[in-house]
């Protein structure tokens, strides 16, 4: 498991990995304390699982960066941390594609369930946003091309591997493909997922 820190503080970042231990002790934790030294890992590592982004950093504001994310690695899911947890920080992270966000002041407990639920597919949301409508159903936007054919392969009823094995992708890719699927249609599971593209208008490609 690879995960990408970026803060700009090194004590926090060599916080983070200590507990992020607490998921596989063997875990591979890269840092960086600016975006644009994330943005150069990412490209660098294209097995990163999960990046955890600052909502603060030097050189470009949280917001903007998981913009970045999401338009230079659409499958990476981006849990955003803050020291400022305020309704609006939460909402506006949530609402700009973030797949989760924690306080740093969360107990390392939190960090872990959250960190765990978006690599198991999902999202995660903050107590104080339990059940906010604001942000319980995100924008519609496009699958990418990719997405598109991993969806295909759900619809189907078939299995990371046997999608992988059909678009000569690695387990591990597929397996973001489909993250980043349940994080455009805001659900839990792959399940949620079929029932939401029928809702959307995808279809099995033998029933077209």
């Amino acid at each position: 498991m690879k995960i990408l820190v970026v803060d700009d503080h090194a004590l926090v970042r060599e916080g983070l990995h200590q507990v992020l231990k607490g998921l596989d002790e063997d875990i591979c934790v890269l840092q960086a304390g600016t975006c644009a030294h994330a943005f150069t890992l990412a490209d660098q590592h294209p097995d990163i699982d999960l990046v955890l982004l600052d909502y603060q950093l030097p050189d470009m504001q949280g917001l903007a960066g998981l913009a970045m994310f999401g338009r230079q690695h659409p499958e990476l899911p981006v849990v955003m941390l803050s020291g400022t947890a305020d309704m609006d920080t939460m909402r506006a992270a949530l609402q700009g594609g973030a797949a989760g966000f924690v306080s740093k002041s969360s107990m390392s407990e939190a960090l872990l369930a959250a960190v765990r639920q978006v690599l198991d597919g999902g999202t995660y949301s903050p107590p104080e946003l339990q059940g906010d409508v604001s942000t319980s159903h995100p924008p519609i936007t496009p699958l990418t091309r990719r997405q598109e054919l991993v969806l295909q392969g759900l619809l189907e009823g078939r299995s990371n591997r046997e999608i992988g094995i059909t678009m000569h992708l690695s387990d591990e890719t597929i397996k973001n493909h489909v993250s980043a699927i349940l994080r455009n249609f805001g659900v839990q599971n792959r399940t949620q997922a079929v029932m939401e593209a029928a809702r959307r208008g995808y279809r099995r490609a033998s029933a077209k």
